[in-house]
């Protein structure tokens, strides 16, 4: 039991099915007025020039993933401080007060110092396409869509989720927008599977290099 137990902690948690990232429907045809001699009807679907972009729930918004992000930082501090401070031997009638023949005299002196320094850096790429659906079309005439896609490659599932908010000007004739103009976007790309877990740690190191550990 132990040694399934240990088995289970090396392996990496695959992503949980998230229903809030599951397509749009869009909404059901409103059924055709009954014939009354007239040509046209506001209850009826009839576009005679229509547009292609998304514009209503339901419909497909393609985005273009072209996340670039780079981060740098570096600090470096330095501090010393040294103090000394001389008492004399005090003077008592006209003798100076003194200990086994030497001056009882004071002296105390400190000194400290610190240095330190810390770096970081990080640099982030994430380029491709996804499709999703627009979940609802705001008030002021902005769309929410979200969406996501599943790869099975060789030996592993790789998934990618994105959901945010877009504005119509900023969609391209060809139904496409960037994800920089995706606005509170939250963008996820994970994965499962073999290579996922090969480059996951097991429970037992991730709780030698967690907050728990003392030393």
């Amino acid at each position: 039991m132990l040694a399934a137990a240990a088995l289970a902690g090396c392996m990496s948690a695959p992503p949980r099915e998230d229903a809030s990232y599951a397509p749009t429907m869009p909404e059901p045809a409103v059924a055709a007025a009954p014939a009354d001699g007239a040509i046209w009807h506001d209850a009826q679907n009839m576009e005679l020039f229509s547009d292609p972009k998304a514009h209503r729930a339901g419909d497909i918004l393609t985005i273009v993933l072209v996340e670039n992000t780079q981060a740098s930082k570096k600090a470096s501090t330095t501090t010393s401080k040294k103090d000394k401070t001389d008492l004399a031997a005090p003077t008592l009638l006209g003798q100076t007060a003194s200990l086994h023949g030497k001056a009882a005299s004071i002296g105390l002196g400190g000194e400290r110092a610190f240095d330190g320094s810390g770096s970081s850096s990080q640099s982030n790429q994430l380029s491709g396409e996804i499709t999703v659906t627009v979940a609802q079309r705001l008030a002021n005439g902005n769309l929410l869509v979200r969406g996501e896609k599943w790869l099975t490659i060789n030996q592993g599932q790789e998934l990618v989720r994105i959901a945010g908010i877009v504005r119509p000007q900023d969609i391209g004739p060809d139904n496409t927008v960037p994800s920089t103009r995706v606005a509170d976007a939250r963008i996820a790309y994970t994965g499962k599977g073999t290579l996922a877990d090969a480059n996951t740690k097991g429970w037992l190191s991730r709780f030698f290099s967690s907050k728990w550990m003392p030393f």
